[in-house]
């Protein structure tokens, strides 16, 4: 079961490589938008974001829904902000050490 969860996590973190994919899934902290709102709100082509929607789809982070002419988007699992918070924590952390080796350089 450890094994299992090992491939499980590395290949969530792969999928969490790309940028774009995490602006996504902020995005969608707000709830369910559509494809053309996430495209203007980070101002990228809604054909790369529908890309990576189907990347972050193909691994059950989010789900879709048709209306009309419009797909709208939704975390699956809200569980994935937890880590999502928890790399920002470490970025921040990281921060902190290098002001305070910069601070003690002056």
């Amino acid at each position: 079961m450890v094994f299992k969860a090992s491939y499980f996590k590395a290949d969530l973190f792969k999928v969490l490589s790309n940028p774009v994919r995490i602006q996504i899934l902020d995005t969608l902290r707000k709830g369910e938008q559509s494809v053309n709102y996430i495209a203007e709100w980070l101002e990228l082509e809604a054909s790369s974001v529908s890309q990576q929607l189907a990347v972050l789809r193909s691994r059950n982070l989010v789900t879709s829904r048709k209306q009309g002419n419009y797909v709208f988007y939704s975390i699956k699992d809200p569980a994935i902000f937890k880590v999502l918070d928890a790399a920002l924590e470490v970025f921040n952390n990281h921060l902190v050490e290098v002001r305070d080796t910069l601070e003690k350089l002056e």
